[in-house]
């Protein structure tokens, strides 16, 4: 407690006023006076002060109505209240106590008494005042603390984050010009799944874990992933092979993104119409994941460079997503796609290759 200890002496008589005064001034309290209630909730807002003396019989509002208010007031309910009454009955007291008084003094007042109360309610006073000194600097450190926990834990994440991005960019870099593809593809699927309704943990999910959908090329001979042409159907069985191989690199894990990448992994080439692989699942027994991850890797592959493929031009590719809605492509999720033309397109523009800059101009899109 700094400084003087300050008391508010409250009365609506001027002589009960002064002697309060007289007595307490002497032994080194600041004092201040109100007369009544009115004046008293002014003052304590305005001196906050360590003690009130309040008197209980006043007019327009008595001692119990200014107490009941201070007590219901956070800034003020620390605040030790000593009611000062002549009223001695045993139902005004419990009320007292009720409306939160902490002691009483009976008039006329004794100052040895008066003395006492009011250096023992000082106490309890500068004890809750560094109690919640205290809790408010345990509260600022914890907010800091978790603050730092929280920029801690964006660095760790984001240092998986672009882990996951180079080991996925790794498996698809036999062939892919640049790791833009992954990107491309995981951003258009974050994009659809906000669009679908998702909350943005479930499509901030979404756009870790699609980067891996092809992670399981990492263990196809580089004869057929890089082939110029048509693989033949040997060569296909062994390239469809590449979702349960992604699936047994990512299972197991207990990370949310991790999990979700393995089901992506191993359902990406799964059809709408049951004849896609590796389980030949149909309709909705394909998990959303996978349905909405289908679309945004058939858009990229269509307008992408492969070793055994040019780029085509971006209409003629959404024309093909058209056309593929119900058989190969979930049909809300490809209503959802071209909803958000737009963004995709910008996404495509964001993440191009450099040998697909040359080759298609995105603004002179027809559909």
């Amino acid at each position: 407690m700094k400084g003087k200890p300050r008391v508010l002496v409250v009365d609506d008589e001027d002589r009960n006023l002064r002697l309060m005064k007289a007595m307490l001034q002497p032994l080194g309290y600041e004092v201040a006076v109100a007369w009544g209630g009115d004046e008293a909730l002014r003052k304590v807002a305005k001196i906050q002060p360590d003690v009130i003396l309040l008197d209980i019989m006043m007019p327009k509002m008595d001692g119990f109505e200014v107490a009941r208010r201070l007590k219901e007031n956070d800034e003020t309910k620390v605040i030790p209240i000593v009611m000062v009454t002549a009223l001695r009955g045993v139902r005004d007291r419990v009320k007292a106590l009720e409306v939160g008084a902490d002691d009483f003094l009976s008039k006329p007042v004794d100052k040895t008494e008066l003395t006492a109360r009011v250096n023992s309610l000082l106490k309890v006073k500068a004890y809750n005042d560094h109690m919640r000194n205290y809790q408010q600097e345990l509260e600022a450190e914890v907010a800091k603390r978790t603050e730092e926990l929280g920029q801690a834990f964006e660095k760790i994440k984001a240092a998986s984050i672009d882990t996951i991005l180079r080991l996925s960019r790794a498996a698809e870099y036999r062939d892919q010009d640049t790791g833009a593809h992954i990107r491309r593809v995981s951003n258009y699927a974050a994009a659809i799944a906000r669009r679908m309704g998702l909350n943005e943990s479930a499509v901030e999910t979404i756009l870790y874990a699609v980067p891996m959908h092809d992670v399981g090329k990492i263990g196809i001979p580089d004869k057929i992933l890089l082939k110029p042409g048509k693989l033949d159907p040997d060569e296909r069985e062994i390239m469809k092979q590449h979702t349960t191989i992604g699936a047994s690199i990512l299972e197991g894990s207990d990370t949310e993104f991790i999990k979700l990448a393995a089901v992506i992994a191993i359902t990406h080439h799964e059809r709408w119409d049951g004849n896609g692989y590796p389980n030949r699942l149909k309709g909705s027994k394909i998990p959303l994941g996978g349905r909405i991850t289908a679309i945004a890797d058939v858009f990229d592959a269509l307008t992408s460079k492969r070793p055994y493929k040019k780029p085509f031009p971006v209409g003629k590719s959404l024309r093909t997503i058209k056309w593929s809605r119900g058989t190969c492509l979930d049909p809300d999720v490809v209503d959802a796609f071209f909803s958000i033309k737009d963004e995709i397109l910008s996404i495509k523009e964001q993440y191009k290759d450099e040998s697909e800059s040359r080759l298609i101009r995105m603004t002179d899109v027809k559909t």
